[in-house]
């Protein structure tokens, strides 16, 4: 059984990495993504270099293809080793540019994978100031799982102030990040 895993899983990854049709290795990544959710595919999943296919995909043009790297990458980081392993890879910063993506599911699966990365050796970068800044417009939203979550991130993740300095900041300029469509 578990031999049949592994295979079904490369399948999957070879399958993407041979097909020209863009709709193909978007439903890939979409079955990988979900594949994530089980820890008991982890270690499959580092086994077939799957978190680094999550983070090369999350500079894509192809917003659906983006948006299942993120979800993959975030159903992937609460285990330690692929924490450590996103870490590592320098993953933080392709995530923290998700938060701009116009596609809401991408920007939800970016800001709670920057929750489960916080730790006390990352904070200074998942909680970097423009973060701070974004997290607060996103608690103004409109949009309740948004303006919830980044409450959320500003309460649990950033301290009182690192939130007074990106108010104040926020005053003085103009943010550029789009608020994602809903």
């Amino acid at each position: 059984m578990e031999l049949g895993r592994l295979e079904y899983l490369q399948a999957l990854v070879t399958e993407f990495q041979v097909t020209d049709s863009t709709e193909a290795k978007e439903q890939v990544l979409a079955n990988l993504a979900n594949f994530a959710y089980d820890p008991s595919n982890y270690e499959y999943l580092r086994q077939l270099q799957v978190l680094d296919l999550f983070l090369d995909m999350l500079t894509e043009d192809n917003e659906s293809l983006v948006e299942f790297a993120m979800g993959g990458l975030c159903n992937l980081c609460l285990d330690k080793t692929n924490k450590e392993y996103i870490l590592e890879a320098n993953g933080v910063e392709p995530i923290i540019n998700c938060l701009s993506s116009s596609n809401e599911e991408t920007v939800v699966s970016a800001v709670t994978t920057l929750m489960f990365l916080t730790t006390p050796r990352s904070r200074a970068q998942t909680t970097a100031l423009p973060v701070v800044e974004c997290m607060l417009r996103f608690s103004l939203s409109a949009n309740r799982r948004l303006s919830n979550l980044a409450s959320i991130f500003l309460q649990d993740y950033c301290t009182p102030p690192q939130v007074e300095e990106a108010r104040n900041l926020s005053k003085h300029t103009a943010v550029g990040i789009p608020l994602p469509k809903d």
